[in-house]
């Protein structure tokens, strides 16, 4: 679990195939002396694990489904990632609970400057909007955002000087696929509404037969 606060940006140095998944190896800031093996970092906002550990970085490895469903598949030497290690339950919830588990991607459409702020346009697929709400949060590339509109194809968020100095959205631009994440608890409202709706339709067809 993480909150989509990034602490570091990462750099790839290497990316290796295998296995029909991939192996990155990324260099960053994060404390060498602080990475363990098996441990969850969330990379672009894809929870992966540390399966090495190098002077410079880690090493992790990038399943099929992971590459299919997130931007990591396109990643190349070079390219800057952002960082989140797992939280601790302990630490305060900054930003929101992000699971690592990406969902889809989006589109950034339109990139628009407001005094010191920046509003990004997000172009998704239906089945993410459909949990995307004005107001509420949602993780771009691992960084928790607030939803400033939402429309019938879109969304957009509002980001502060900080966030963008301080993550890879300084480096994005129109037309640039990132990762999107829903927020969970959202996921969880709908199911226990749709096994509720169920449940009480099956109910209702048990009373009916017995009253037959």
């Amino acid at each position: 679990m993480f909150t989509g606060i990034i602490e570091s940006i990462g750099e790839i140095k290497r990316t290796a195939p295998g296995a029909g998944g991939s192996r990155l190896t990324i260099h960053c800031s994060l404390p060498a002396h602080e990475i363990i093996l098996g441990e969850s970092i969330a990379v672009d906002g894809a929870c992966l694990t540390v399966t090495g550990i190098t002077a410079h970085g880690f090493m992790a490895d990038v399943s099929p489904e992971t590459l299919q469903r997130t931007t990591l598949a396109a990643r190349k030497t070079g390219d800057k990632v952002n960082l989140e290690r797992a939280l601790r339950l302990s630490d305060r919830l900054g930003g929101h609970l992000v699971t690592g588990h990406i969902d889809g991607t989006g589109i950034i459409r339109s990139i628009d400057r407001r005094g010191d702020f920046f509003c990004i346009r997000i172009e998704a697929p239906a089945q993410i909007l459909a949990y995307v709400v004005e107001k509420g949060c949602i993780a771009v590339d691992g960084i928790s955002l607030t939803v400033n509109t939402c429309a019938h194809k879109e969304f957009s968020v509002m980001v502060i000087p900080h966030t963008l100095q301080q993550t890879t959205l300084q480096y994005r631009k129109i037309g640039d696929v990132v990762n999107l994440e829903n927020d969970i608890i959202a996921k969880y409202v709908e199911k226990f509404l749709v096994q509720k709706r169920v449940s009480g339709i099956t109910r209702e067809m048990i009373e009916q037969f017995d009253s037959a």
